[in-house]
């Protein structure tokens, strides 16, 4: 994850998303996600790219015996120690490309919203493969590549304002994305569909679930979420390490 989210302005502007104030239940995605997490009674999870820790807490209230949350971002991990701190989580400082990856350690590894900013996805899916135990679980929400493929990831507007299309281009130029996002410039990572499900494949993987994000039906009447159903935003995946 950048850097951008330790920047003071970037955070504050961050900690007022709905996700940051209420939780899982203002995510639009998350009536498509948490049915796609395997049962975590006693299990260990790990959290890579936590951010607010979420999902940590989640983890715990479905009785998972350990937790942990890494995140690049100071601020993020300070902010997950004080809004979801847990007797089973512990949070740590650090990247996604530099966790250990353990072998054999972890029954469940989940990332929300993270994976976007790694350039060399399939490595990343080969550490862990190796830190998941034999039959353990990689659930994922990654910005889908339509998105990320977007042109300065935005709208083309029309005179009053109103998004007209969404603009694609360079979709099959992976690579570095420059977006404006909370009022910092951002730099993310663009991946095909092939790259991120063929390179769960190649990397020891079966795929369970994949399924496109699109808010619910009862977030209908907020402000632009209309919108989000004519183009597909994040992209969800359950994979499992194959025996």
């Amino acid at each position: 994850m950048n850097s951008e989210y330790d920047n003071e302005n970037f955070f504050a502007q961050y900690a007022q998303m709905p996700r940051s104030k209420d939780g899982l239940t203002a995510a639009g995605e998350w009536h498509q996600l948490k049915p796609l997490f395997p049962e975590l009674q006693g299990k260990h999870v790990l959290d890579l790219g936590c951010g607010y820790g979420w999902h940590c807490r989640f983890s715990e209230e479905q009785g998972a015996a350990r937790i942990l949350g890494i995140d690049l971002s100071k601020r993020m991990i300070e902010e997950a120690e004080k809004r979801n701190g847990g007797n089973r989580i512990t949070y740590r400082v650090c990247g996604i490309e530099t966790y250990e990856y353990p072998e054999n350690t972890w029954d469940c590894v989940l990332s929300n919203l993270a994976l976007h900013y790694i350039e060399n996805l399939e490595s990343v899916f080969q550490k862990v493969n190796k830190t998941l135990k034999p039959g353990g679980v990689f659930l994922f929400n990654i910005e889908h590549p339509v998105f990320t493929a977007g042109v300065a990831q935005d709208w083309i507007y029309v005179d009053d304002g109103k998004p007209a299309y969404w603009p694609v281009d360079d979709y099959f130029l992976p690579g570095k994305r420059n977006t404006h996002f909370l009022g910092c410039d951002v730099v993310k990572q663009h991946h095909t569909l092939t790259q991120i499900l063929m390179g769960l494949l190649h990397n020891g993987f079966a795929l369970e679930a994949v399924e496109e994000a699109q808010p619910p039906a009862e977030m209908m009447d907020i402000p632009g979420m209309k919108d989000e159903l004519r183009r597909p935003m994040m992209l969800l995946v359950r994979a499992k390490k194959t025996d």
